[in-house]
C-alpha cells in the first residue's frame, strides 16, 4: 500500500491525498474545496485503478479556471505513475 499527497495549483483544495495498492486507489482525501464536490469525486474513484481515474478525469474544468479539483487528481495520479 502506497500513500501518496499531492500540492495543488489554481483550485479551491490545498491538497490531495491519495492512498492506493496494485495501481488500484483505495482512498482520496482532498485539505479543502468544495466538501460535497471532493467527498463525491473520491467516493466515486475508490476501487477505481489509476489509469481508469486519469482517464475520466483529466481536463475536467470548473467554471472559468482551467482546472478543477477532479483535474487536479488525475494530474495527481499522473505524478504518482511518473514516481513508479
Amino acid at each position: 500500500m502506497e500513500k501518496f499527497t499531492y500540492k495543488t495549483k489554481g483550485v479551491c483544495s490545498s491538497a490531495i491525498d491519495i492512498t492506493i495498492e496494485n495501481d488500484v486507489i483505495l482512498e482520496v482525501r482532498y485539505h479543502g474545496g468544495c466538501s460535497g464536490n471532493t467527498q463525491g469525486v473520491a467516493a466515486l474513484v475508490a476501487g477505481m485503478t489509476v489509469e481508469e481515474a486519469i482517464r475520466r478525469l483529466s481536463g475536467i474544468r470548473c467554471g472559468f479556471k482551467s482546472t478543477s479539483c477532479p483535474d487536479q487528481l488525475s494530474l495527481a495520479l499522473k505524478e504518482y505513475l511518473s514516481t513508479k
